[in-house]
């Protein structure tokens, strides 16, 4: 089995940016989100999903997007 090799410090700018574009990606999911608790919190009330309030559902929803960058994460870096 191949061994990972310790990039360091001197990994290229080329080499971050899919994880920069990534996090970014999620800071504007979870902006999205702390905007719409600031500006519209009742609509954070509402049922769209079965009983389940769209506040549940959006947290559930960051959780899950967070899940899927890290996934696109490791396959993107998995070709290197």
């Amino acid at each position: 089995m191949d061994q990972p090799r310790d990039r360091g410090p001197d990994t290229s700018a080329a080499e971050r940016r899919p994880g920069l574009i990534l996090f970014w990606l999620y800071v504007l999911l979870y902006g999205g989100f702390m905007a719409l608790v600031l500006v519209r919190p009742d609509l954070l009330s509402l049922r769209p999903f079965g009983g389940v309030n769209l506040a549940i559902a959006s947290g559930m929803g960051l959780i899950a997007a967070a899940f899927v960058l890290a996934v696109i994460y490791m396959i993107l870096r998995s070709g290197r």
